[in-house]
């Protein structure tokens, strides 16, 4: 649900997931299945198709990037709680991802240098089954600013990503473009997540 370009869903592929994305907008880079429509409707009517559902509802209310701008927070959407809620109704596995300032229920946070990659980019992740992190490693390199990637710092994904080059290796990403990749999340999280949804999966 609310799959954008498909970084999510290329770390569920790895994990061994048939994917399918569904998303209000067109996704012309997505590498798998792809519908267009409302995510939530889309999971009342074909949710019981799947063995477990992924969303990433839109994070511009949450972010940090729209709370250092007065009155962009509250001109974008809140699905995280009518997301959770047709989740639950749905009955299946599931997992909610999001910013860290977003309402999350006892998330478990990821960060890439937990899988090392040149970057933080910490990322909650709630689920109806019980998860569990790497150990988070201390964060000892500075951080470039979006836009301003110097060597020796860890990348900025977001905003203005540049150079596209070191972001895409940063991000373990290589198809998407510049707006989709700053909104994306590393495939090696929803790989990692993706493991322990197949263990419940496969154990239940």
């Amino acid at each position: 649900m609310y799959s954008g370009a498909g970084g999510a869903a290329e770390g569920y592929h790895r994990a061994g997931f048939t994917v399918v994305g569904v998303d209000i907008a067109p996704q012309p880079q997505y590498p798998f299945a792809f519908v267009q429509g409302d995510a939530i409707e889309y999971l009342a009517e074909h949710g019981h198709e799947f063995d477990a559902i992924h969303a990433s509802p839109p994070c511009q209310r949450y972010s940090a990037m729209s709370a250092a701008r007065p009155g962009l927070a509250d001109k974008s959407p809140d699905l995280v709680a009518s997301s959770r809620a047709a989740l639950s109704e749905n009955g299946r596995p599931y997992v909610i991802e999001n910013v860290p300032r977003a309402p999350l229920i006892d998330p478990v946070i990821l960060c890439g240098q937990m899988f090392g990659l040149a970057l933080y980019r910490h990322r909650l992740f709630e689920s109806s089954v019980s998860l569990k992190a790497p150990t988070h490693p201390a964060h000892t390199i500075p951080a470039s600013r979006a836009g301003h990637w110097t060597p020796g710092t860890v990348m900025s994904v977001s905003g203005h990503v540049a150079p596209m080059t070191e972001a895409r290796r940063a991000m373990g990403i290589d198809w998407m473009r510049r707006d989709e990749l700053a909104e994306a999340i590393p495939p090696a999280y929803t790989a990692y997540i993706g493991a322990q949804l197949r263990r419940y999966i496969e154990t239940h």
